[in-house]
């Protein structure tokens, strides 16, 4: 199974994503995620055994309890682009309010499952919500206009539980569905 661990926006927000997605439409090079399928990942696991997945979601829960988070709201605001605008590969809404809550789920999470083997993130975690991949530089100025000169707001959401999430590659594009949830506070 190929799972990471994530914080989905609402399907209200959906629409407001794919808005944002659009004012990048026309720089070639650009493939977008889907809006309905919008998430903020927490820590990217990778390939997992079935066998190991009790284990994983037990170290998930103490991970949360740990963090000592109590449900909080998040604010989906601001553009930016990995790993520099020079060199684009990623282009991410931000967040706001709510950031330091993820950092601090983050490196908890981060913390248990390197302790299980698995690898640590190779960057600083930056929380994110990936818009869209870029495959060639061909829209790279657009790109890079549209991140310097828009600051949008997309929404605010409550988040009040972490998911463990498998991806499964299909030929439409991946599809997500929760192995399991473990709530806040």
């Amino acid at each position: 199974m190929r799972l990471f661990v994530s914080v989905d926006l609402p399907d209200g927000l959906a629409s407001a994503v794919a808005d944002l997605q659009a004012e990048f439409e026309d720089a070639s090079g650009l493939s977008f995620t889907d809006p309905k399928q919008a998430h903020l990942t927490l820590k990217f696991l990778g390939d997992v055994e079935a066998a190991c997945l009790p284990e994983l979601e037990a170290e998930l829960a103490a991970a949360v309890d740990e963090s000592e988070i109590a449900p909080f709201d998040a604010c989906f605001e601001g553009l930016g682009v990995f790993p520099e605008m020079e060199y684009i590969t990623v282009v991410w809404l931000g967040v706001s309010a709510g950031g330091d809550e993820l950092q601090r789920l983050h490196e908890t999470i981060e913390d248990r499952t390197t302790a299980m083997g698995f690898e640590p993130e190779p960057h600083e975690f930056t929380p994110h919500v990936t818009l869209a991949r870029m495959d060639h530089a061909g829209g790279k100025e657009l790109v890079q206009e549209v991140v310097r000169e828009r600051d949008p707001t997309v929404g605010e959401s409550r988040v009040e539980a972490v998911r463990l999430t498998e991806s499964r590659l299909e030929r439409e594009g991946p599809v997500y569905e929760t192995v399991a949830s473990f709530a806040l506070g």
